[in-house]
């Protein structure tokens, strides 16, 4: 960061001031010329968490595709799919029994058991062919999306919260002043949404020291920049491997627990988180778990915000975000150069 602030200090006090002013509506009293340029505080508001806690759910997608694809160069893109069946075991699940909390270790363990049979059977067996990697599963991906539409239908599913979880919470954000008694109106905001965030953020540490502070990170590293020296040291790499695949599987499946949960699970969702997947890891940076929460984030309030404020515009202000960041930085925002 300070040698952007070196190389680029017109852009870094234009990025600190749109961060400041930012800032500042989020958390300050509307003038009235404010609300007439564009409109309620509330809204707005409304907008920002909406963006904040979808950037949770893409980031739950995106890590687990950011260590299949950044970390180890395998093409997935069933990945979509694994996150729309792990939707369907949540609901299964959940329907079933009447414990939402179930859900979550069913779906990871049952789609992470998926990931390892993808891994033996189909990516081991074309280590480094990206073009083959790319057909087969595009080929998976259309296969399980009509076996899942033949077993389930074309319906909407939502996967109820328990009672705990529903209804909305009074935050500490500031939406306006009540003109009779001058007492300030705080927003209130569904707090499944906000727990299911602060999962994510937490899902999100623990990778992050789990691959940057433990050994076990460290051969997962190691293997990927060089398998054969790892290899010769004696180390299981091709078990590591499956492992990570596993858990990034997994973690896909658990995303679609959370995303039936405050949205929807329905046929196409798999390739609308498949394709939100590829540009958070396009614009974070491939392989890294940073990037992947900065580039969700950014990805989801630009979504949030865009179909607020200009419906019509905001799939393109989603691509247009990444064609910018590939622009001037190629390698993405957290990515490794070289």
């Amino acid at each position: 960061m300070r040698k952007f602030f070196d190389r680029h200090p017109f852009w870094s006090v234009i990025i600190f001031v749109v961060v400041a002013f930012f800032i500042w509506m989020v958390f300050a009293v509307w003038p009235e010329w404010l609300k007439d340029l564009i409109g309620r505080k509330k809204v707005f508001l409304n907008a920002v968490f909406n963006g904040i806690t979808l950037g949770g759910l893409y980031f739950l997608v995106a890590s687990g595709f950011t260590l299949i694809f950044g970390l180890m160069r395998n093409v997935n893109l069933a990945h979509g799919s694994l996150f729309l069946l792990g939707g369907y075991i949540g609901y299964w699940i959940t329907s079933s029994t009447g414990y939402w909390l179930l859900a979550f270790p069913v779906a990871f363990i049952i789609v992470g058991a998926l990931g390892v049979l993808l891994q033996i059977f189909v990516f081991r067996r074309m280590e480094g062919d990206d073009l083959k990697q790319t057909l087969v599963t595009i080929g998976i991906s259309i296969v399980m999306a009509d076996l899942m539409l033949w077993g389930v239908g074309g319906d909407f599913y939502n996967i109820t919260p328990p009672q705990w979880l529903s209804g909305p919470v009074e935050t500490f954000f500031v939406t306006g002043v009540k003109r009779s008694s001058g007492e300030l109106i705080f927003m209130k905001y569904p707090i499944v949404r906000l727990v299911m965030f602060a999962a994510a953020v937490a899902i999100g540490v623990a990778m992050w020291v789990l691959l940057n502070k433990t050994q076990v990170g460290m051969l997962i590293r190691a293997g990927v920049d060089d398998r054969e020296m790892l290899s010769a040291t004696g180390a299981r790499i091709q078990l590591v491997f499956v492992g990570v695949f596993a858990f990034g599987a997994g973690l896909a499946g658990l995303a679609g627990v959370v995303g039936g949960t405050f949205q929807t699970i329905a046929p196409g969702e798999d390739i609308r988180f498949l394709l939100a997947s590829l540009v958070v890891v396009i614009v974070g940076g491939m392989g890294s778990i940073t990037g992947a929460a900065i580039g969700a984030l950014i990805i989801g309030l630009a979504e949030q915000i865009g179909s607020v404020y200009f419906p019509t515009y905001a799939v393109v202000l989603t691509f247009l975000i990444m064609v910018v960041v590939l622009a001037f930085r190629p390698q993405g925002l957290m990515g490794k150069t070289g």
